[in-house]
């Protein structure tokens, strides 16, 4: 198989910095779930709850939102060991706002506002008395996750930064060495 020209990897790489960027600005600047991964991280997080099932119920309760955040975490995994950086960035940048998805849900433990595809609200039982007791701190733990999102998308999109900014600065040296 032939090797793509350097101007076709630049420009791989700078569309999936743009696609990250893309995904953090919807995610955090925006304020909404991204069109179709908020979808998918619903069903990857109903998915966690049903596997872990046998599982004692405060861990069956916190695994959808560790499920959704996982996943897209372990296919940037995969991703990263074959050498494939813009894929595994782009699932990088997906479980960064997949981490912000959860912030929000963690964050309503204490009020249980917003609406749920039915059953009991995932954190405020993991949070409240049957589970840590700590139901005043659901901020913060929200403020951490959403924090680590953030961290996420933007590691992202220096990732894929990174390989063209650092050819850059091998060919500038080299060319200077010459």
């Amino acid at each position: 198989m032939e090797r793509p020209s350097p101007s076709l990897d630049l420009w791989r790489d700078v569309a999936g910095a743009a696609a990250c960027a893309l995904l953090g600005l919807i995610a955090f600047a925006g304020g909404g779930r991204v069109p179709l991964l908020g979808w998918i991280d619903l069903a990857i997080h109903e998915f966690g709850h049903v596997v872990t099932y046998p599982l004692p119920d405060l861990a069956t309760a916190m695994m959808g939102s560790i499920t959704q955040v996982a996943v897209p975490l372990a296919i940037c995994a995969h991703f990263l060991h074959r050498r494939e950086i813009v894929s595994a960035m782009l699932c990088l940048a997906w479980a960064g706002t997949s981490a912000r998805d959860a912030s929000l849900y963690i964050a309503d433990a204490p009020y249980e506002r917003l609406e749920l595809i039915g059953g009991l609200h995932d954190w405020a039982y993991a949070l409240g008395p049957e589970g840590f007791d700590a139901l005043g701190r659901a901020g913060a733990l929200a403020a951490g996750v959403r924090m680590a999102g953030l961290v996420m998308v933007l590691v992202a999109v220096a990732g894929c930064l990174a390989r063209p900014l650092m050819t850059a600065r091998l060919d500038t040296a080299r060319g200077a060495a010459e």
